[in-house]
């Protein structure tokens, strides 16, 4: 897969995680939505990573770099939580569940386990952006800074052709 690309994906997920987890900011229905969305790119996203994730998990006991093993105990906690935040929302979603037909659960349990895997979302996805920071810093100079100082640094501009006069 194209970096290019993963970094737009990546840069998308993060941007609508961040949305869908303040529901004040955005309001219910789009929160619900949102979230319903950001299920299918997880899916994506795993599956655009799974050489990663197959390697290291072939490789977790063996000799393997901590930081890799770090990453992968992380990213395990990540989609534990975020499936948590994901299926009791689902379950006492206002928005989502009647489209379909459905009553939602009136649940403090599940409100609570939402609540508390939200949290346990937003902290793991910031360990993990840690985790993978050189990797942000390179692909984000490679496309986007390198980029940018292209388009704004002058070419040297040939003598003027007034300076090169030629006889007639």
């Amino acid at each position: 897969m194209k970096v290019k690309t993963n970094l737009l994906i990546d840069l998308g997920v993060c941007i609508a995680l961040l949305l869908a987890l303040e529901p004040a900011l955005t309001g219910i229905p789009i929160h619900e939505w949102l979230s319903v969305a950001l299920t299918g790119t997880l899916v994506i996203h795993l599956l655009l990573h799974w050489n990663w994730i197959a390697g290291v998990l072939t490789r977790f006991f063996r000799r393997v770099l901590q930081v890799s093993r770090l990453q992968f105990v992380v990213d395990v906690l990540l989609f534990i939580a975020f499936n948590a935040v994901m299926l009791s929302g689902f379950l006492i979603s206002r928005e989502v569940l009647p489209f379909f037909g459905l009553r939602p659960l009136e649940s403090r349990v599940m409100s609570g386990l939402h609540s508390l895997s939200a949290d346990a979302t937003l902290l793991l996805t910031g360990i993990h952006f840690a985790l993978n920071w050189s990797w942000v810093v390179g692909v984000t100079k490679r496309f986007v800074l390198t980029p940018l100082s292209n388009l704004f640094k002058r070419k040297p501009q040939p003598a003027s052709a007034a300076a090169q006069v030629q006889p007639e």
